[in-house]
């Protein structure tokens, strides 16, 4: 547990209050506390089923602090396993992703199978004849590995609650993303990778956060309303939800157009006429209200503690783990209905790169705040606190409001102090 210099998390309801110590931010020792308490017991998302389409398909990842190998073997099972050599210790997969029947070990020879079980090795008389079926020679697999909804997460702590009961009324966000397409929705070309010179929490933080929009993206609200039928007159409003165990979302009505089933002018007759057969299979396979939310509801969802799918003109699925108290490293990708019209891909493609990507007109704005957050707290022993208090007391928060950040620092709060928060 770190060595507590105050409270860590300030909560005054009587003045309506919540106050978050800026020394989270910047303290090595928080930061091993985080991987001890938080990244080492909780869910982390691995990847999505659809990345590994047939037999044999592999991918590495950077989890939790560790090397991953996802695959899926010859009897088409999801495996997730340490990507280190039972034997020295090297990495036994050092492609990105492909496909492969076995992997060898570069360093000296040992093969495995893709579900990680030792095949072969150099020399194998020279050892006990059992040595191959052994527990301690094959890879090793993660303690956890469960999905949900094509999701898939890992966790390192093998006595932690089932990913359902985590997930809790996190569930309904992810599924309302999963029913986009009877087809089911697949990742959709490569990996989005980025540093920013920041906490981790801050991402976490601005995930979620509607507050920040109409001053850090009003560049890109102007370029749409300066875009030929670029928009539709709908006015931002919607609602803020604490979902449990650190989870929370934004839901909200946007003007911006949304392939799944929002249309806007610049997409013509021909993509009103798509939208709308898209809309009315919608309502054939979940009914009108199910239908209306999930074709012109946007979402930010964030899963305690640092997945984030955020269904809004695009789906983009994200994860951000610490390198250091001011840096973390970003991976995002984009998530699609399968089979979707090609001109509704492109449309689709275009806004994740657009607003989310690196190179977008949100993203940029996001990194300069929450690097320009990193330096304020510099000056933290004068000035200690952020505030997290709008719409503290509203018994229904608005999009804008901060309930759902106050879920995600109450859990983090109980996960590093405890009894002692």
């Amino acid at each position: 547990m770190p060595h507590a210099i105050g409270p860590a998390v300030k909560i005054d309801t009587a003045r309506g209050t919540f106050n978050v110590a800026r020394r989270n931010f910047v303290d090595p020792g928080i930061l091993q506390a985080e991987h001890d308490r938080i990244f080492d017991h909780c869910w982390l998302y691995l990847g999505h089923e659809s990345e590994l389409r047939e037999p044999g398909a592999f991918l590495t990842r950077a989890v939790g602090g560790r090397n991953l190998l996802f695959t899926r073997d010859n009897q088409g099972k999801l495996n997730a396993m340490l990507n280190a050599c039972p034997h020295r210790g090297a990495q036994v997969c050092r492609e990105r992703s492909g496909v492969a029947k076995t992997f060898q070990c570069f360093y000296h020879g040992w093969v495995f199978g893709t579900n990680g079980a030792l095949r072969g090795l150099p020399g194998a008389d020279a050892y006990q004849p059992d040595f191959q079926q052994r527990p301690e020679t094959q890879m090793t697999h993660v303690p956890r590995l469960e999905c949900f909804r094509g999701f898939v997460f890992v966790n390192f702590d093998r006595d932690a609650v089932s990913l359902e009961d985590y997930l809790g009324n996190a569930k309904e966000y992810l599924e309302l993303v999963a029913d986009h397409s009877e087809a089911g929705m697949a990742i959709v070309g490569g990996t989005q990778e980025y540093a920013i010179r920041a906490n981790w929490k801050l991402l976490a933080e601005n995930s979620f956060d509607g507050y920040h929009a109409a001053t850090n993206h009003a560049t890109y609200l102007d370029y749409l309303k300066s875009t030929t039928g670029g928009l539709v007159p709908i006015a931002l409003s919607g609602t803020g939800r604490a979902l449990g165990n650190g989870h929370g979302v934004v839901e909200y009505k946007a003007p911006w157009g949304r392939p799944i089933a929002q249309w806007i002018p610049a997409w013509g007759e021909e993509g009103k006429a798509r939208v709308d057969a898209i809309y009315q299979k919608l309502v054939e396979r979940h009914g009108e209200a199910r239908a209306e939310r999930i074709a012109h509801s946007n979402r930010n969802l964030v899963i305690f503690p640092n997945l984030v799918v955020n269904d809004i003109m695009a789906v983009t699925v994200r994860t951000f783990y610490p390198k250091a108290p001011d840096l973390m490293a970003v991976n995002g990708w984009a998530l699609a209905p399968q089979g979707e019209h090609a001109d509704d891909r492109q449309a689709r493609l275009y806004n994740f790169l657009e607003f989310l990507g690196p190179g977008g007109f949100a993203t940029p704005d996001d990194i300069e705040a929450l690097e320009q957050c990193q330096a304020g707290f510099s000056n933290m022993r004068e000035a200690p606190w952020n505030d997290i208090s709008r719409g503290m007391g509203r018994q229904t928060p608005a999009y804008d409001d901060e309930a759902q950040t106050r879920s995600f620092w109450t859990e983090w709060n109980r996960r590093l102090f405890g009894d002692q928060a």
